[in-house]
């Protein structure tokens, strides 16, 4: 018989008897435990929770949901259940920056990331060949003029084309383009963007001039969730390199590569692995 692996994911305030009631869920419905970790945010007397399990497939996702939704109620509980593994149907969006384009192409084609990547959105067509060189769609969807309805109408392209492919996760993989509040809202927790610092500090464009001019010892990167705030998202993965006067801007730029790539890896399979809890805006990731 095959076996089957599913993901609950769950938020509620703290209180006695919550992991053994979803514990004996799982085992009531034919379930085994194989992992599970759970978090208590004193400071918001909250809990949350991630359990993974395997079952035999004789009741679909939707059954189990149904079933669970009795302790859902008695505890109060925000929860999902979702399969795995999960390959979500992707669309990477980027600009002239390469970098985080490639590794995401390669680790998606390769199976590192598993993700079933439907199309490159780009607004410049630097990268087709690229793209197309990995057999993966490439659409270019440039800014046509320089007044504000050019930026509005490339906009709404985007968003249908996205909506046409029908997609899960959008990746923003050095998209240069501010993205306005409504195309953040109607994809929000869908969206994924990396920002080439170590947030919050400088927000916006050029950060490592920025930094460079502040004198940091330390650059960083930043994987987060889109929201309309610029660059204020629920943050998923951050990491840092240690850097010094002798750094120009060029230095700072080069170093900072390496990190991106890493860093927006780490906040995608995050996602498709189903460990992050978002709490208002903050995150819980599992290990």
């Amino acid at each position: 018989m095959s076996t089957h692996t599913a993901v609950l994911l769950i938020s509620c305030p703290d209180r006695a008897g919550i992991v053994a009631a979803v514990a004996a869920w799982v085992t009531d419905t034919g379930g085994n435990i194989v992992h599970a970790e759970q978090h208590t945010d004193a400071s918001d007397a909250m809990f949350f929770q991630r359990v993974e399990f395997t079952h035999d497939g004789s009741q679909s996702l939707a059954n189990l949901s149904t079933q669970f939704e009795s302790i859902a109620q008695r505890f109060g509980m925000t929860y999902s259940l979702r399969e795995l593994p999960w390959r979500p149907r992707t669309a990477i969006l980027s600009s002239k920056a390469v970098h985080c384009l490639a590794d995401m192409l390669t680790r998606s084609k390769y199976g590192d990331l598993g993700l079933d990547v439907q199309a490159v959105i780009s607004n410049h067509d630097d990268h087709r060949e690229l793209v197309e060189a990995f057999n993966y769609r490439f659409v270019h969807v440039p800014v046509v003029g320089n007044e504000a309805t050019a930026r509005t109408e490339q906009e709404k392209s985007v968003d249908a084309l996205l909506e046409q492919l029908d997609v899960e996760l959008i990746i923003l993989a050095r998209y240069m383009l501010i993205l306005p509040p409504w195309f953040a809202k109607k994809w929000s927790g869908r969206m994924i963007n990396i920002h080439h610092s170590f947030l919050p500090a400088f927000i916006g464009a050029n950060p490592y001039r920025q930094a460079h001019d502040r004198g940091v010892k330390i650059i960083g990167a930043t994987a987060h969730y889109v929201t309309s705030d610029l660059d204020e998202g629920p943050i998923l993965e951050q990491d840092v390199a240690r850097v010094s006067h002798r750094d120009d801007v060029s230095d700072l730029t080069s170093r900072g590569r390496d990190l991106e790539t890493v860093v927006l890896a780490r906040a995608v399979r995050a996602h498709v692995e189903h460990r992050v809890l978002v709490w208002n805006n903050r995150t819980v990731v599992f290990g």
